[in-house]
Formats: structure tokens, C-alpha cells, sequence
């Protein structure tokens, strides 16, 4: 199966800087791939210059007069701004000329938008944002949902707990995904009633449910997935985040206090690599907007080369695997 990516070049903080070079990347390593970059076809003209000649014939430019900018109302981007490279990028998924689309823009617009287009699958009420979290591990603690619905009911919940488990299951292979429910403790009695409701959903159903899991959980790998509401995970995330930069600017700090840190620093630089290695959020670049009608995946805004590309291989390895279509097989039987 051939898998056809349409690239919102122009998102993000870099645009065509970063999605062109890291689509030339990945056409590098994937022969059975094409990829269609919407934008402004000057830019990327200018751009696919460096990209080897060869790779050409599996580039299509295709022409957007408008850019959803990262700080752009969603009422903008989705009423107004109807040639943006976004939404055309969205409307190949839409027209079956694209099996999935990518773009580093405004998380929002790009919801809001493929919401309007794509429409959601039968049977689930919200979509979600799922990503990977860095863990102790080293495989990554899947979280949603990470944004896209501040305030959920149980049932919400739950859907989120079966698409997250579909997703693992036909894309990363594992063959019976655990499942934990962010709480403020591990005990039944904790929590607030609609994490005590859902607890008790997520109980009766056919799914591997571990129970309450508390914040630390998530980056000691203790489930594969966490479930949340959109608000919590939100914070879970740029908490995460942000501790990450400050850590790692703290030990840069150190290092550079004095010539003898200096020596330390060059005595622990092996180590300290691997630590950063283990820990690069850019190893997990590409959340997931799962529920939709249409494989559709987020890159980080201020991601480089390197991890806009990691989320091209996401999209890669979500339609490859027909995900979008596993998860509405799942609702349907579930339904039936």
C-alpha cells in the first residue's frame, strides 16, 4: 500500500524552513510514499531546491493563498480564511487524495477545522489529542486527551480509554494496551465523580484497565495509556514540558560555573547525551487527533527537521495501518 501525506508547509514557527527538508527526509527513507505540500508554491519552490532530484517525482506542490497564523481566532481560521494551507491540506484527506495530513500550526484551528471537514466517526462524541510522554522505559506514555475538551463526561472519557487502545494496538503493535486513569491517588475512593464514574465504566468494560494512576505514573511507564480530560492533560503536559527545559538549563548552568565544572561536565558528556536522547521530546513529535473521520497529526510548532519528520513517520505508520478505519470498526461493533 502506497501512503500519500499532505503537508501543511506553511505551519508552525518555521514553515517551509523545516516541512521541506524534513518531507525531502522522509521521501528519502520511504520509496512507497508521495507527498503533497500545500502552501505558497513560490516558497516551497524555493525550498525543494535542496531536496535530491530524484525525490521530485513524489513532490506535488499544490497552491494556498493564506496561512493560519499560531495566534489567529479559531473563528478565523475556520470562517474566514478558506485557502489557508491547512485547510486545503485537510480537504485532501477529505477527497481521498491524501491518507493522512500533518501540520505544525495552531492546535485550535487545526481541531476546529478538521472537525468541520472531516466530521467526527460514528459512535464517538469528541475527538482527542493523544501523544507519547517520555518515560523511564523508554517507550513512551501515551496521554489524552491533551486539550481538545476541557470539561468531559464519563463517557467521553471512556471513548478516549477505547480509541487510545485501538491506536496502540494496529500501530505500535501492542497486543493488549494497560490503561490508567489520571487521579489524585490510586484508591477507589479518590477522585471526583465523574473520574469516579469512569472508573467504574472503564471496570466493567472489555478493556485492560489498571486503575487510578497518579502523575509520577506517567513517566515511570506504569500503564501504556493515560486517560484524562483535555484541562488536566493540558497542564500534565506543559509541566512536563517546561521541567524539561528547565532541568536541562540548570545542568547547563552548572557545567559552566568554573573550569573545574567544565572538566566534569566534559567527563559526564557521554551519559548526559544518552540522558537527552532518552528524554528528547522530539523522539515523540506528532500528537494524534483520533475520533476524526480522516488520520489527522499535530507537530509540535517549534519543532526542527528532525522532529517534524518523526511526525511524518507517525502519519506514515497510522495510515499505513489503517488506524482511522480500525477505530470506526471498533465503535461499530461495540454499538452493534
Amino acid at each position: 500500500m502506497s501512503v500519500t501525506l499532505a503537508v501543511d508547509a506553511m505551519g508552525g514557527d518555521f514553515g517551509v524552513e523545516i516541512t521541506i527538508p524534513a518531507c525531502c527526509d522522509f521521501l528519502q527513507d520511504h520509496p512507497d510514499t508521495k507527498v503533497i505540500a500545500i502552501g505558497s508554491a513560490q516558497a516551497i519552490e524555493q525550498s525543494i531546491r535542496n531536496c535530491n532530484p530524484n525525490l521530485l517525482g513524489r513532490f506535488q506542490i499544490m497552491g494556498a493563498s493564506e496561512i493560519v497564523l499560531m495566534d489567529d481566532p479559531i473563528e478565523i481560521a475556520l470562517r474566514r480564511k478558506k485557502d489557508s494551507s491547512m485547510r486545503v491540506a485537510i480537504e485532501q484527506v477529505r477527497e481521498g487524495k491524501a491518507d493522512a495530513v500533518i501540520s505544525a500550526g495552531n492546535t485550535g484551528a487545526l481541531m476546529a477545522i478538521s472537525r468541520y471537514i472531516l466530521k467526527t466517526l460514528d459512535g464517538i462524541d469528541r475527538p482527542a489529542i493523544a501523544t507519547a510522554i517520555p518515560n523511564e522505559l523508554g517507550k513512551g506514555t501515551t496521554v489524552l486527551d491533551l486539550g481538545a475538551n476541557a470539561d468531559c463526561e464519563p463517557i467521553h472519557l471512556v471513548q478516549f480509554a477505547q480509541m487510545a487502545d485501538v491506536m496502540l494496538r494496529v500501530v505500535n503493535g501492542n497486543p493488549k494496551p494497560s490503561i490508567g486513569l489520571l487521579n489524585i491517588g490510586e484508591e477507589v475512593i479518590k477522585g471526583n465523580e465523574v473520574v469516579k464514574q469512569t472508573a467504574e465504566l472503564l471496570r466493567q468494560s472489555q478493556l485492560h484497565f489498571y486503575g487510578n494512576v497518579e502523575g509520577n505514573d506517567i513517566f515511570k511507564g506504569t500503564t501504556d495509556i493515560v486517560v484524562c480530560d483535555g484541562f488536566v492533560g493540558n497542564v500534565v503536559l506543559k509541566a512536563s514540558e517546561g521541567l524539561a527545559k528547565m532541568m536541562s538549563g540548570m545542568i547547563r548552568e552548572e557545567f559552566n560555573r568554573s573550569l573545574l565544572t567544565k572538566l566534569m561536565g566534559l567527563a559526564a558528556l557521554l551519559p548526559l547525551k544518552r540522558v537527552r536522547q532518552r528524554v528528547d521530546h522530539r523522539r515523540y513529535n506528532g500528537a494524534v487527533l483520533l475520533g476524526l473521520k480522516g488520520c489527522v497529526i499535530k507537530s509540535h510548532g517549534s519543532a526542527d527537521r528532525f522532529a517534524f519528520k518523526v511526525s511524518l513517520e507517525r502519519a506514515y505508520d497510522a495510515a499505513k495501518n489503517r488506524m482511522v478505519e480500525k477505530i470506526a470498526e471498533s465503535f461499530t461493533l461495540r454499538s452493534a
